[in-house]
């Protein structure tokens, strides 16, 4: 069995550099033109169970790669709730004192204001990728989600290899997940 966890394309959030969790914001021109372009180029593997998080960028990626496909929404790998730092910049955030107990939080356990903590977003976004497996059922699937979920499965399944960040693809990236016949995870691999 593989698992195909794909980022979504650029938004105008991204290319702003903002904060973009719950806004339901869709691909960007140069996101959606970036996305055709990965795709000629053969990069993204088959598969016969389609997920994403059921927000419009996740969708419109997916429809991009594979076109009008089934697919399942699992909201539990929906991108981080920033609550109040929503579409904001580090410019905009960084002389507020509730953003820098944020970001300088080690233990994961400060919330955003009206957001989660890390915590509370990786283990819903683990939730999340579990009930895909579970869903699965053996088959290859390909899970088109968000920077943030990715990056909390492959700490999950890679503990103390890379931090948070390192393992965030860029946009339209993404790892491959390989399973063993025992359902053992074996290897992944960079998409």
């Amino acid at each position: 069995m593989e698992i195909h966890l794909i980022r979504h394309g650029k938004t105008t959030a991204n290319e702003r550099r903002l904060y973009c969790g719950a806004t339901d914001l869709p691909l960007s021109e140069d996101g959606a033109d970036e996305i055709r372009l990965l795709k000629s180029r053969g990069i993204y593997p088959a598969a016969a169970l389609f997920f994403t998080s059921g927000l419009i960028r996740t969708e419109q990626t997916l429809d991009i790669i594979f076109g009008d496909v089934p697919r399942d929404a699992v909201p539990g790998i929906a991108e981080y709730k920033f609550g109040s730092f929503e579409m904001q910049s580090y410019e905009d955030l960084k002389e507020r004192p509730d953003y820098q107990a944020w970001i300088t939080d080690e233990t994961g356990g400060v919330q955003c204001p009206g957001g989660e903590s890390k915590n509370r977003f990786s283990k819903r976004a683990i939730d999340g990728f579990n009930a895909i497996l579970n869903r699965a059922g053996g088959c290859t699937a390909f899970v088109s989600c968000h920077g943030g979920t990715i990056a909390c499965v492959m700490e999950y399944l890679y503990p103390n290899t890379q931090n948070f960040y390192e393992w965030q693809p860029k946009p339209g990236r993404g790892y491959t997940l390989i399973y063993g016949a025992s359902g053992g995870l074996h290897i992944y691999k960079k998409i």
